[in-house]
Parts: C-alpha cells; structure tokens; sequence
C-alpha cells in the first residue's frame, strides 16, 4: 500500500488531468466511504489533485479500519 503514514493518519495525493475527473474521483471515493460508514477527510487544490486523509476520528488515530477504507479506494484509483 502506498500511503504515507504522517502524524496518525494515512496520506496519499492523487494528481488528475483535470478539475472534472478530480471531481468524479472524489465522487467514486463518497461512494464506498458511504457504504463502508467511514468517511476520509478529501480536499481539492491546485485545481487537479486531491489529498485523501484517513483516520479514525473518534481515537485521532490508524485503525483496522483505515487500512480497510485505504484498500477500497486504491481499488477505485486503479480503475480510474
């Protein structure tokens, strides 16, 4: 897995072609964090990438859990 780990959470920056496609990344992602009742921290900038932050929020730290979510969305990164 090719996440960095960094002050208790799992980081991975995503660069896209463009603005849209960062969109439609962040919307497959909203997908399976809703399904799996996990929700990562995603933000946009620079117009084309995307920082993806995953944590448990409840105990500020990686869990199980993460590991989990960080799975499913390189699944969805590499089916882009």
């Amino acid at each position: 897995m090719d996440w960095e780990k960094s002050k208790g959470k799992l980081i991975k920056n995503v660069k896209c072609q463009d603005f849209k496609e960062v969109l439609a990344l962040l919307n497959k992602i909203a997908v399976v964090a809703e399904a799996m009742h996990h929700h990562p921290d995603l933000k946009i900038y620079s117009y084309k990438y995307l920082s993806i932050e995953i944590y448990t929020h409840d105990t500020n730290s990686i869990t199980e859990k993460d590991y989990e979510l960080a799975k499913e969305i390189n699944l969805v990164l590499d089916g882009r």
